[in-house]
């Protein structure tokens, strides 16, 4: 009951069957490989997403599996204690069980020492060691030896099969040459097997290191990203204390200019108080000579000048509030902007079916030649231009926008051809492209292309470079949020200029 229980234990939740070459998932269920391989394949296949078989748990990209090695040292354990409870025991040792080392397959019996003596002394058998069955052993048909392999039907014969059965008059070998030679065949085999395995577990080794890197520079952009937004609120608050300190001290001014203000114009209101007051008294006097003879009030007073609070006040919180925001916007492109270069299209290597733009950032397709004068930077082949500006470290970014389908935007060497087949752009090792040409969007570069899918109309893309890393990415531009298109990694060895190609009724731009 316990070995049963422990094969169960041991037994994959898929097949059914003792594990073979165990592996794991994340989740810590464990299956053959080439079973989960299998149920990885149909959920991919039928479009739905990826989960474990026995807990169901889903995963966003493929699972990883790893070999697991312990799992494994226990089924081998648990096979060959399985193996030794089954050994062959003599048959003729009924009361004490004894240990067989030889069967007769002509009488079916399994032997120990003792009762192989005596078998030996009456018959000559062909013998087999213990730990072979008898199935198998026995022609069908005749009941006798299997002791020859037809060729030609890749069967076991017996003698009586190769005399007078359908096998007589084929070409016969010994079981015993056959077998070598299979194993001969299988050897060699083996040995071709071997090197594709290495080379197949090489790769699975580089593509789990290289999505092990990939998670690790997502981490690291994820901290960057946190630590750009940290920024971000260090500085609006900067900004904000900033404004609300301009906003009081300004209040503080108008304050006091108002307070000035109130001051005369009380005083002002207490000399006119006073002076009504004695006006008054001077007209309730019934004496002429006394009212004659009183001195007149001076009615001029010096009118307090009006100030405006909410006026040119007002206006210059929203000035500061517009030039703090300047300077924040000022901040934060500062963090995230990269090395960009102020491209321009060298003329000297347009194609002469190329117009160019005045200031040199738009390339168009033209019927009528542009009659430049010849020399050894233009291309005479294709609608093929490149910048002035080359690339030689760093990281470096730039926008373009194109026009209808028919062009292609990337970076060459200015070692690159500029005339025969070896001249266009994406194909030769000199150059890397994005293509779209009738209707098929493609990364190119030696002549090799992969099919690309935007998300729709690519009209506009921000291709990055990152020199030392020998990165090359192209983000499409059109949609939000942003998608990479494609990426090239490789190791640069020249200077690389940005390169176009432009086709009929089509054009490209450099965007500031």
């Amino acid at each position: 009951m316990a070995s049963a229980a422990l094969g169960d234990e041991l037994s994959c939740s898929i097949c059914l069957n003792l594990y073979t070459e165990p592996v794991s998932l994340r989740c810590g269920h464990n299956f053959c490989r080439d079973c989960i391989r299998i149920a990885l394949d149909t959920l991919e296949k039928s479009g739905k997403p990826y989960s474990c078989p026995e807990c169901r748990k889903k995963y966003l990209d493929r699972p990883l599996v790893e070999k697991n090695r312990k799992l494994s040292n226990i089924v081998e354990n648990f096979k060959s204690l399985q193996l030794d409870k089954t050994e062959n025991l003599c048959t003729y040792c009924v009361d004490s069980p004894v240990a067989a080392v030889k069967i007769c397959v002509q009488c079916e019996v399994s032997m120990c020492d003792k009762h192989l003596m005596a078998h030996n002394k009456r018959v000559d058998h062909k013998l087999l060691d213990s730990t072979s069955p008898f199935v198998n052993k026995k022609c069908s048909v005749h009941k006798k030896l299997l002791e020859y392999y037809c060729c030609e039907d890749a069967t076991c014969l017996c003698v009586s099969c190769c005399l007078v059965g359908s096998h007589k008059g084929h070409q016969v070998e010994l079981l015993e040459e056959a077998s070598e030679k299979k194993k001969d065949k299988l050897r060699h085999i083996l040995k071709e097997l071997m090197p594709k395995k290495e080379t197949v577990d090489e790769r699975i080794q580089t593509l789990q290191d290289h999505k092990r890197q990939a998670l690790e520079k997502v981490d690291d952009a994820k901290k960057s990203v946190t630590e750009v937004f940290e920024g971000i609120r260090r500085q609006l608050k900067v900004q904000e204390d900033a404004v609300m300190h301009e906003i009081s001290r300004q209040v503080d001014q108008i304050s006091q200019s108002v307070s000035g203000q109130l001051q005369q114009l009380e005083a002002q209101k207490e000399d006119l108080t006073s002076k009504i007051y004695h006006i008054e008294k001077l007209c309730k006097l019934t004496d002429p000579i006394s009212l004659l003879q009183s001195p007149e009030p001076d009615p001029a007073h010096k009118d307090v000048e009006e100030i405006s609070v909410l006026g040119a006040d007002g206006f210059l919180i929203l000035l500061v509030l517009h030039r703090s925001i300047n300077r924040f916007i000022a901040g934060i492109t500062s963090q995230v902007r990269q090395e960009v270069t102020d491209l321009s299209l060298d003329a000297k290597t347009a194609h002469n079916n190329l117009a160019l733009s005045n200031d040199l950032k738009t390339a168009s397709f033209s019927e009528r030649s542009q009659n430049r004068p010849e020399t050894p930077e233009r291309f005479t082949i294709y609608r093929q231009v490149m910048s002035v500006e080359k690339f030689t470290r760093g990281r470096n970014y730039w926008v373009v926008e194109a026009g209808p389908e028919g062009w292609e935007i990337g970076v060459s060497y200015p070692s690159i051809e500029r005339g025969g087949s070896s001249s266009s752009f994406g194909y030769n090792k000199k150059s890397w492209t994005v293509r779209i040409f009738k209707n098929k969007c493609s990364g190119c570069h030696d002549t090799q292309k992969q099919e690309l899918k935007p998300k729709s109309d690519c009209r506009k893309l921000g291709i990055y470079l990152d020199y030392e890393a020998g990165r090359l990415s192209f983000y499409q531009l059109d949609d939000d949020p942003i998608t990479q298109l494609h990426t090239f990694t490789t190791t640069f060895t020249e200077p690389l200029h940005v390169a176009f190609w432009v086709n009929t009724s089509s054009w490209v731009k450099i965007l500031p």
